[in-house]
């Protein structure tokens, strides 16, 4: 009988509740923590950013009118479906230098990252919304809606936990998104994806694509129909500059987290929820 062969995996990106191919054919090669060769990822363009806009804004309405509770659920079933999944993402991360107590570590610290949020889902509208005294003969409050679509540069050196801690405060607020993997690490991303199709996420409340950052943000800051971007590398003062100038053309949200060690406490809490709302005060007469 003849020898074996190994089927390897191919990574692709996600859109829309899909895992398509670049619609230019084009791939970069991904190397392990010690050079050597590890797989092949899509090198996305113009027209895959614009595809998974298109599929953010067809989801947002249904899953910002989802219920607290339900996003809260559903985020909880991404983290049962993460725990199941844990060999494969030890795998990954052992191959771009993790140890194993290290991978773990990250693994076990990106599933409690989505169960703190999902607690937070039917929290954060109480805590941060208010009614506001005023003189007049009026009820005055304030309430939290969410942005719209919001593009994400996820961490280039936490492909996983990075990843995680962006996603999940974006999508508990009932925003959908558009991720660039780590340009360096991305396959942890592809499996996440993979984690979060087999979850009750709808398709295209998280969209993820790989390829040279570069290339990319200048498109993830310019796009009409994205309401935020977010990043939290510390990025050279030049493209500092673009993203900011190519975001004032909509008024886009810029949110700029310079966060370096993923691990820390403040790196999860309830204002990354907010940097993605938008306050919305009503006045309602009463005693006419």
């Amino acid at each position: 009988m003849s020898e074996r062969i190994e089927v390897q995996k191919t990574y692709k990106t996600y859109v829309g509740g899909s895992f398509p191919r670049s619609e230019s054919g084009h791939y970069y090669k991904v190397f392990d923590s010690e050079g050597d060769f590890l797989a092949n990822a899509c090198r996305c363009t113009r027209k895959d950013f614009r595809d998974a806009v298109l599929a953010a804004r067809a989801a947002f309405s249904g899953w910002s009118s989802r219920t607290s509770y339900n996003k809260g659920q559903i985020l909880y079933r991404i983290a049962e479906i993460m725990e199941n999944r844990r060999d494969q993402f030890v795998k990954e991360l052992g191959q771009i230098g993790f140890s194993k107590e290290e991978a773990d570590a990250d693994i076990n610290a990106s599933i409690d990252r989505l169960i703190y949020y999902a607690g937070w889902t039917d929290k954060y509208l109480q805590v941060f919304g208010s009614v506001n005294p005023v003189a007049s003969s009026h009820f005055n409050f304030s309430i939290l809606e969410p942005t719209g679509v919001v593009s994400v540069l996820a961490p280039e050196a936490s492909p996983l936990l990075g990843l995680v801690s962006v996603i999940s405060p974006i999508i508990a607020g009932g925003n959908t998104c558009i991720v660039h993997a780590s340009e360096q690490y991305p396959l942890p991303a592809i499996s996440f994806a993979e984690v979060l199709n087999s979850s009750d996420v709808p398709g295209g409340v998280v969209n993820i694509i790989t390829g040279i950052r570069s290339e990319l943000v200048e498109h993830f800051s310019s796009h009409m129909d994205v309401n935020s971007i977010l990043y939290t590398d510390e990025l050279d003062k030049e493209t500092k500059t673009k993203i900011d100038e190519l975001a004032s053309n909509n008024i886009k949200r810029v949110v700029k987290k310079n966060i370096s060690d993923w691990y820390e406490e403040d790196s999860a809490n309830p204002y990354f929820i907010v940097d993605f709302q938008e306050t919305k005060t009503t006045w309602h007469p009463v005693g006419f």
